[in-house]
């Protein structure tokens, strides 16, 4: 279960035109795609998250600790810090570089520790608790709102919470997803990953944006790697404009 993230840069709110012309075969390519990925790995939805407790607050911190850090990094980061400080009282009460300490491990200390102070603080004035399950009778709309006007929330970590800790329709684009979609010429090479959700969430199904986020992660992990892809091996070749073997024959 990944909820590994990049640090925010764009303030979330208007979506990119979806009026735009897709690529020539891609709106019917995806489903196919996503046929193939599900019977390769099997995720036909998301999964339970290890770190689901039931409460928002907690995958949204996760979250932030995972930005720009591997998912090992990130959970020891999360265990230290619920070690030390059990409730996120205990953390809004902490100095930002007694938390630095805590959450070493995942990077960016001193940023994620004023990043994660600033939230409680924002969230205890608005919900009269350090809680956002109040959030669970909320529409994806607002949630998204809400969440992207938090201090040093992105688009990816917005879309992590609502998939994993509230069961919305959300298309979290991650390293991998970014780069296989540009492979398959679903979006330009150089599109950012966060015009890579906005395209991914306007035309996937939102009963199938769980199980195609995990699969399209699994099959980066697995084939589709940034360097020496295993393109021989994929079940995607016959369809990827990106294939190697392709591209040696000009």
């Amino acid at each position: 279960m990944s909820r590994a993230t990049t640090s925010p840069n764009r303030a979330a709110g208007k979506k990119n035109d979806k009026s735009a012309p897709l690529p020539a075969g891609v709106r019917e390519q995806i489903p196919f795609v996503l046929d193939r990925l599900e019977s390769a790995y099997g995720h036909e939805s998301s999964p339970p998250d290890t770190y689901a407790t039931g409460e928002p607050m907690d995958g949204l911190i996760l979250t932030l600790l995972s930005q720009n850090t591997n998912d090992r990094n990130r959970d020891m980061a999360y265990e230290s810090l619920r070690k030390k400080y059990p409730s996120w009282g205990d953390v809004a009460k902490t100095s930002v570089s007694d938390i630095a300490v805590a959450i070493k491990s995942a990077g960016l200390g001193d940023t994620k520790a004023e990043r994660m102070k600033a939230i409680l603080s924002k969230v205890r004035d608005d919900f009269g608790a350090f809680s956002l399950a109040e959030m669970k009778e909320w529409d994806a709309v607002r949630v998204r709102e809400y969440l992207s006007n938090l201090h040093g929330i992105g688009p990816k970590t917005v879309a992590c919470v609502m998939v994993f800790d509230l069961g919305l329709p959300a298309f979290p684009v991650d390293t991998h997803i970014a780069r296989i979609s540009r492979r398959l010429g679903w979006v330009p090479p150089k599109t950012a990953p966060e015009k890579i959700q906005d395209f991914l969430e306007s035309i996937v199904p939102s009963d199938r944006s769980g199980g195609g986020h995990m699969n399209m992660i699994e099959h980066g992990r697995r084939i589709c790697h940034a360097r020496g892809p295993k393109c021989a091996e994929c079940f995607l070749s016959d369809i990827c404009p990106s294939n190697e073997s392709k591209l040696s024959r000009f």
